[in-house]
């Protein structure tokens, strides 16, 4: 257990913020290429001692505060027995398109049995990890999982999906939300000391669609797991990220890279996390002009007190990318912390 993260849980004060970020572990590291030369992407999620090499590998490699479980939040869909393979890219046997395709679902505690190896997968990573850092689990948001089950992802406006509105209700009450609570149990139970509800593709719905369709159900969640889970919507702005939303028992949330973190900080209620958020592209920067970039991003964080950036866990906007080079990942990790301690 990372004690800078419990600290930033909590609301502690201290100088120096623990790093996390998303996809930490994957294609841009040589080690992770030369995991996948040998197995298939869903043999390093699926077999335990696979996805905790790969998660501790991360760790080792760039000494991150947290590691998050190698998994993918599509694996719901396929326990729902909608098919998955990767060619590279994610895509399922078939897509949802009417009512009468939620009759191809499997029963949830039957498709709840399929997804059983993130808990020896978190176990796994567990025990490979140090004791001074923290696990963290995840999952994907309700409007993600109904993008990929509709559109089998969420590239473009969204279209199939937006067509498709009325079946997101019976698709979330029905089956995501049962399903999710007995997830998000499950991680919780293997070791996870918090979980991270992703929603990549929220930022393509309207705010008022998302106050008054998404919200309602990520609050149940948020309520019935207080203090336990993180949520993340990408593209997510004021109108949806609003005061009653931040006010839920969410341990934290992630800020993508078009918010000014600082005044996220300034602004939230003294509760949880605030994680992000430098620019992820800007990684891929010649080393010189990327130091620069993350020197200017860091100064209105350095003008905060230690009582103002309590909570703050350094990362970025969204996940790493794939080519990213390895040496500017370290040299963040490592300026951030240069920079505060």
């Amino acid at each position: 257990m990372n004690t800078s993260f419990q600290n930033a849980l909590n609301n502690k004060v201290q100088n120096v913020p623990p790093v996390w970020l998303m996809r930490q572990a994957g294609r841009y590291q040589k080690s992770y290429r030369a995991l996948r030369e040998k197995h298939s992407f869903i043999d390093l999620c699926k077999v335990p001692e696979l996805a905790a090499a790969v998660g501790f590998n991360a760790v080792d490699e760039f000494d991150y505060d947290l590691c998050i479980l190698f998994s993918d939040l599509l694996f719901p869909l396929e326990s729902f027995g909608m098919g998955l393979e990767y060619s590279p890219a994610p895509k399922l046997g078939w897509h949802l398109d009417t009512e009468a395709d939620f009759k191809k679902f499997r029963p949830t505690e039957e498709a709840f049995e399929q997804i059983k190896f993130q808990g020896d997968a978190l176990k796994a990573t567990r025990e490979a990890l140090p004791s001074d850092k923290s696990l963290i689990g995840f999952v994907g948001g309700f409007w993600t999982l109904f993008g990929y089950a509709v559109d089998g992802s969420h590239k473009g406006n969204m279209l199939e999906t937006k067509k498709r509105l009325h079946l997101f209700d019976q698709f979330v009450e029905e089956h995501m939300l049962p399903f999710l609570i007995k997830n998000i149990e499950l991680q919780l139970a293997n070791h996870a000391e918090v979980v991270m509800l992703f929603d990549t593709a929220v930022g393509e719905v309207s705010a008022q669609f998302f106050k008054t369709k998404c919200a309602p159900h990520l609050a149940k969640l948020a309520k019935m797991f207080p203090n336990k889970l993180g949520y993340y919507a990408k593209g997510g702005t004021l109108d949806y990220l609003d005061q009653d939303f931040m006010d839920l028992p969410w341990a934290g949330m992630g800020w993508d890279h078009r918010w000014s973190l600082p005044k996220v900080l300034k602004k939230r209620p003294h509760r949880g996390f605030v994680q992000g958020n430098f620019d992820q592209a800007l990684l891929h920067q010649s080393p010189k002009d990327f130091k620069k970039s993350l020197d200017t991003y860091l100064e209105p964080f350095k003008a905060l007190s230690p009582e103002e950036r309590a909570g703050w866990v350094a990362g970025l906007g969204h996940g790493v990318l794939p080519l990213t080079p390895e040496d500017n990942v370290k040299y963040y990790v490592d300026r951030v912390r240069e920079v505060f301690s």
